[in-house]
């Protein structure tokens, strides 16, 4: 068994990895079952794979919450829902 007590593991923590966790599954699955996640040009005018933007999402959400933890402080739930529509515009616009 390995040991994790050098972090603080709290529910929250849990539910982020494994949240992360499960979406590179199921981006996995998605290129499984629909293959050819070819690139296509976005608002931003870069090239971008699913995986891309993936990334861009979780890279987002990060700076998201970080901010709002600098201006506003607690609770989340409004970084969460800015979160979840940076989600949905880079998986549709970018």
């Amino acid at each position: 068994m390995m040991d994790l007590s050098w972090m603080a593991w709290t529910w929250p923590t849990a539910a982020f990895f494994i949240v992360i966790v499960c979406s590179i599954i199921t981006m996995g699955v998605w290129e499984k079952f629909s293959p050819g996640g070819n690139p296509r040009r976005g608002v931003f005018g870069i090239d971008t794979t699913r995986g891309d933007r993936l990334f861009l999402s979780w890279l987002g959400t990060g700076f998201i919450h970080l901010g709002w933890l600098a201006f506003i402080g607690t609770p989340l739930w409004g970084a969460l829902a800015l979160a979840i529509g940076w989600f949905v515009f880079v998986f549709r616009k970018v």
